[in-house]
């Protein structure tokens, strides 16, 4: 009698212990994560500058995944909110491309998945939205943006799942040169009014902290790595150059 209760109680015990484990895995498998991923190879995003080491400082786990900038649909943030919040500190020397007027942006996909929307942003405000309807992307995928303003901005990107609730996020700093042109010619040599002694600016050309250039009649002087950042828009606290006055 004594055996056969034990033998009830331990088969009470593994049936309570099985019922555990499915309730602790129905939920993973209710809320599947995104099997996609991707970047924005061209300009180079935040997150591809920090995998080809063309930034200065350490981007943490980033550098590693480019791919993986993913976290939840909505967020206004370079990283989405996910773990890599390196991407958000827009304090940081991130590299600046500079574009025209018309620039084509160019994902690489690792993982391809079915495609709700893609949306860029031009300094917060929503410029466009391609709708793909739930369709599976290739291995590259190329949208125009046209008409972006003159200045230094900052291109926000998010690809959004079509049956995930996550998306992916990129952002890519430029510096637009011109209306309907590729910006100034880095083969031209940079000339400079005035009796300005520092050599004058040049887009094309990196710059470390405290290197002096002339640019409008002005000197300025960079407080950490620069390319492509035009000194007259990128004056101020917490820019970097800081404006040395008038030659």
């Amino acid at each position: 009698m004594k055996t056969t209760r034990r033998k009830t109680t331990l088969r009470s015990a593994l049936l309570a212990a099985a019922v555990g484990i499915l309730t602790v895995a129905a939920p993973l498998a209710v809320a599947p994560s995104a099997s996609a991923h991707g970047w924005i190879t061209s300009p180079p995003s935040r997150q591809d500058h920090c995998a080809t080491r063309t930034v200065s400082f350490d981007c943490g786990g980033v550098q590693y995944e480019p791919q993986s900038v993913e976290a939840p649909k909505g967020s206004m943030q370079c990283s989405g909110g996910s773990g890599f919040a390196v991407l958000d500190d827009s304090s940081k020397p991130w590299p600046r491309t500079t574009i025209g007027s018309s620039v084509s942006m160019q994902w690489k996909l690792t993982a391809r998945h079915a495609t709700s929307t893609w949306e860029y942003f031009v300094d917060g405000t929503l410029v466009k939205t391609v709708d793909d309807g739930g369709r599976q992307p290739g291995a590259t995928v190329t949208h125009t943006l046209e008409n972006l303003p003159q200045g230094n901005h900052t291109i926000f990107a998010r690809w959004n799942i079509a049956d995930t609730a996550n998306a992916f996020y990129a952002c890519v700093d430029v510096n637009v040169g011109g209306a309907g042109g590729p910006g100034p010619d880095p083969t031209d040599p940079p000339t400079e009014p005035g009796d300005c002694e520092a050599p004058a600016w040049n887009p094309s050309s990196a710059y470390t902290g405290g290197t002096q250039v002339s640019h409008d009649g002005r000197t300025y002087q960079a407080k950490w790595w620069t390319q492509g950042d035009t000194p007259s828009s990128s004056a101020g606290q917490w820019a970097v150059w800081t404006d040395l006055g008038a030659c």
